[in-house]
């Protein structure tokens, strides 16, 4: 069985927001993963089922076109694409669940209305740090996933009996890409007690694998195999690598958002291998490049990602970003590795 995550406070908190609220706001951070669009699409499904409440779904940007099967997916309003509805829809709102994000600077650019809302905030989150002023906080790092919490919630409320696959469907697609298909961050009973709850609601997991990760063009395909051949850079002896992605390879190989979704754990795949980076240069923005980072065991890549990275994450996956060009975050990220040799040589 699960144990409790929120306190009998908490649960008389958030049942009374809930109930007194009319206008629902769910929103997690830019480029939204597997995890963040699980988690507004089964909170989603859950207001709908449980409450009778139809919540806005708002998204600071794109998402992964593996993402477009979830269920529920039609109801995600993008802020890049309608600033003014989402705006509108903050400044109405009388409560913001904030989902799958630790502080409000993830947001970017749907930060300013974010942070002009008055309304109340319930935070579900599985990031260290948070720093959000909610009513209700549901912080837990040791959580695989803000899915897994969303689940966890749902289950102490009492309410997972009447919900349907849709929302067994959403939950399972945000743990699974947060945890790589159960490969790192999995270990706790717990995760699979859950999955067995969810298989009752007969969802079809082996397609929900094949929707996310067998799901690529032709063009991603070479794509990954270009970067792993020619731009993947490793240091045998500290076990480490990085690979690059510029413009221009984007522009060769026609690349969409997702394509390089999950490339960073490849190099992973080295025998010996504990910490893997990828450096993408944004598509749009100059001397902008986004930072992902892997890693086995214990090295912890969140310590990188802060000192390094202008990041932060978990302990095994994290991420960051650097104003400045290619070439000045290669040798950025090849001074990180430098700096932690010695606890990558152990």
């Amino acid at each position: 069985m699960l144990n409790n995550i929120l306190n009998e406070q908490e649960v008389a908190t958030l049942r009374e927001l809930i109930a007194t609220s009319s206008r629902i706001v769910l929103c997690a951070h830019k480029s939204p993963d597997g995890d963040a669009v699980g988690a507004v699409l089964s909170m989603a499904e859950y207001l709908h089922t449980i409450w009778n409440k139809e919540a806005f779904i708002a998204l600071p940007d794109a998402y992964p076109d593996f993402l477009q099967w979830m269920p529920g997916s039609e109801r995600i309003v993008r802020y890049d694409k309608h600033p003014e509805q989402v705006s509108e829809a903050f400044d109405k709102a009388d409560l913001v669940i904030c989902l799958d994000f630790n502080k409000a600077d993830r947001l970017h650019a749907m930060q300013e209305p974010f942070d002009n809302c008055k309304a109340p905030k319930i935070l579900i989150d599985h990031h260290l740090q948070p720093d959000i002023q909610a009513k209700v906080t549901a912080s837990h790092t040791e959580m695989c996933s803000t899915c897994e919490l969303v689940f966890r919630i749902v289950w102490q409320l009492g309410g997972f009996d009447t919900l349907d696959r849709k929302f067994a469907s959403t939950i399972y697609c945000g743990m699974m890409t947060d945890t790589g298909g159960f490969t790192y961050n999995s270990t706790r009973p717990e995760i699979f007690f859950i999955i067995c709850q969810l298989l009752t609601k007969k969802i079809d997991k082996d397609k929900i694998y094949r929707n996310v990760f067998n799901n690529y063009s032709s063009w991603a395909i070479r794509l990954r195999g270009y970067l792993m051949s020619q731009k993947l850079n490793v240091f045998e002896d500290l076990h480490a690598s990085y690979f690059t992605i510029t413009r221009q390879d984007m522009k060769d190989f026609r690349f969409i958002k997702g394509d390089a979704e999950g490339l960073v754990n490849e190099p992973l795949r080295i025998k010996g291998m504990k910490m893997s980076i990828s450096l993408r240069e944004d598509d749009r923005k100059d001397n902008c490049v986004w930072v992902s980072l892997r890693s086995v065991d214990d090295f912890s890549v969140a310590e990188v990602a802060e000192k390094f990275f202008n990041g932060g994450g978990h302990l095994n996956a994290s991420g960051g970003h650097l104003d400045c060009s290619m070439e000045e975050a290669v040798r950025i990220t090849r001074n990180a590795i430098t700096y932690f040799a010695d606890k990558l040589r152990k």
